[in-house]
């Protein structure tokens, strides 16, 4: 029990050691002239565990690449994929003036499928005052009562208190 706790002490110095060394406003900075097995520079939770699972390892990366070296270096960091690199390339991407089209020339055939996959989404509350309003006039809205059905259907499967507070 003794022993950790020196080992605890040592260790906390070395990192305070290591942060005036580099110059350092934070613990965490160190982190990046410490390399990782992987590649690139260790993580600042790793160096968290590392602190109470692995202490002589965390401290003999300190005492070679900070306290030991003349002039400690930045380890470049691992190569990341790039910011976007999951889209899918396969898929079409469309304008809105080409949906505008498309939903135009859907209209013409008379394509109902067509015509409901293209439309925008409205919410509940949205449908429900313009059915409301095309009844008000004396007007037969097919797909709009066919867009609030399928809205409460897709709500009433989700939850029922969600589909209580939309309604």
């Amino acid at each position: 029990m003794a022993h950790e706790k020196y080992d605890a002490k040592h260790l906390e110095q070395a990192i305070n050691q290591a942060v005036k060394k580099i110059g350092a406003r934070k613990e965490n900075d160190i982190c990046r002239y410490l390399p990782s097995s992987t590649g690139g520079y260790i993580h600042h939770f790793t160096m968290r565990k590392m602190k109470t699972e692995a202490p002589e390892e965390l401290l003999s990366l300190l005492n070679k690449y900070i306290l030991n070296a003349d002039r400690p270096a930045n380890v470049t960091p691992k190569p990341r994929a790039a910011r976007g690199s999951r889209k899918r390339r396969d898929q079409l991407l469309f304008t809105k003036s080409d949906i505008d089209r498309m939903l135009n020339l859907a209209r013409a055939s008379n394509d109902k499928e067509m015509i409901r996959k293209l439309t925008p989404r409205k919410d509940l509350r949205t449908l429900k005052r313009e059915l409301i309003a095309s009844i008000r006039h004396g007007k037969v809205d097919q797909d709009l009562w066919h867009s609030y059905a399928e809205s409460v259907n897709v709500l009433s499967n989700t939850t029922p208190s969600a589909a209580v507070a939309h309604i």
